[in-house]
């Protein structure tokens, strides 16, 4: 074990560990929680989550009760896949288009969407594309969808009938919009519309894996809706098949992120959830936003809350300039009821997580849940995907 020229006031202080920069960092959490003073130090600024470059220096009288503690310890139990994570290099991806999507119904639920979307375009400099899928209920149920079949007579009629009815209903939609612009509701941002045929959840996440939009925005009914609710439903679906950040915009909500205040970050302590934490920033960093890191669990746990700070430590260096803070949250009674409760004691406007397999839609919100808190809940959500591929 090396030993340190440098001295502290006291004592000498010796190297304990090499670490990777988040392993570092829980480290010292876990090590200070026991009374023992640790020091990360040997930060690469310029690429900070390189591989083994922060050394854990400790006091050397601490030597002997910190080594009990790392004896016993699996760092790597808290940061599954974080080196993976940060060596193997992604895909080379297509560029984003810097278009903000949104699937409107015709309903009053898509001007909240439109108010949401129209400003973040507006934030972001990007455009806007309205888009509204429609399907005929006469395709044969044998065919698979999007295989080619000829149309009987009755069903191309249809199927123009159809179409020119959505169409008139984008121009009331649309002269709704114009009104808002000219009143000043709305922000004056390009725009266009696009119909197409097809299911709504099928089409919206297709033109995402072709167009790569920036973000999509998808209103919901929040807590008044019936349980078959579609518009929810289909929100439900483009949220588990789709790679793009979604906001799922419910009717009765702030329509304008500039006016958010506290928004929570769900994790559950995967590497995947820093690329999500990234992205995040991105639709937040023009706001002064505070953004609670929130992980829960049953039962209050010790363990956890050390997770929770080191990841806050590391988030501090990504962000100096953010002001975060972590909590746990014991849903020992009930998931919703337990969220409901924070929501409201922290004044919290917005609900962020990653909605990978292996993250909170996996281990924490099953699709019965997911569901509820789309039809149920007032609360805006940002739910990103960890990782694209």
């Amino acid at each position: 074990m090396e030993k340190d020229k440098q001295q502290s006031t006291t004592d000498n202080l010796v190297t304990i560990a090499i670490h990777t920069y988040e392993k570092a960092y829980i480290l010292q959490s876990i090590l200070e929680s026991e009374g023992i003073p640790a020091a990360v130090h040997g930060v690469n600024i310029i690429q900070p989550v390189m591989r083994g470059n922060l050394r854990v220096r400790i006091n050397e009288n601490d030597l002997p009760r910190a080594l009990e503690i790392i004896e016993n310890l699996d760092l790597s139990s808290y940061v599954e896949d974080y080196e993976d994570y940060n060596e193997k290099p992604e895909k080379k991806l297509i560029d984003i288009n810097h278009e903000i999507l949104i699937p409107v119904d015709f309903s009053d639920y898509s001007l909240t969407a439109c108010e949401f979307g129209f400003r973040l375009a507006e934030d972001l400099n990007c455009k806007a594309k309205l888009f509204h899928a429609f399907f005929l209920p006469s395709y044969p149920a044998t065919v698979a969808f999007g295989e080619a079949f000829p149309l009987s007579m009755s069903d191309k009629k249809l199927y123009q009938s159809l179409k020119k009815n959505m169409e008139e209903e984008m121009k009331k939609l649309t002269d709704k919009i114009e009104k808002e612009i000219i009143s000043g509701k709305l922000p004056k941002i390009e725009y266009s519309t696009v119909l197409v045929k097809g299911l709504p959840e099928e089409e919206i996440i297709e033109y995402s894996k072709t167009k790569r939009p920036t973000a999509i925005v998808m209103g919901t009914r929040g807590r008044h809706a019936k349980e078959l609710d579609l518009i929810g439903s289909v929100t439900a679906e483009v949220i588990e098949g789709c790679r793009t950040p979604i906001f799922a915009v419910p009717e009765r909500t702030s329509a304008d992120l500039s006016e958010m205040k506290n928004v929570v970050f769900l994790t559950n302590f995967q590497a995947r959830e820093f690329k999500a934490f990234d992205i995040m920033m991105k639709f937040l960093s023009p706001y002064p936003i505070k953004i609670y890191l929130a992980h829960i669990a049953k039962k209050e746990d010790v363990w956890n809350e050390i997770k929770l700070s080191g990841l806050q430590k590391h988030l501090a260096e990504q962000y100096p300039n953010l002001q975060t803070e972590y909590k746990l949250i014991d849903h020992t009674e009930g998931l919703e009821m337990a969220l409901e409760k924070f929501v409201h004691k922290y004044n919290v406007d917005m609900i962020s997580l990653s909605s990978s397999r292996r993250n909170i839609f996996a281990r924490m919100f099953n699709p019965g849940i997911a569901r509820r808190m789309l039809f149920h809940s007032d609360m805006p959500m940002l739910v990103i995907k960890g990782m694209e591929g």
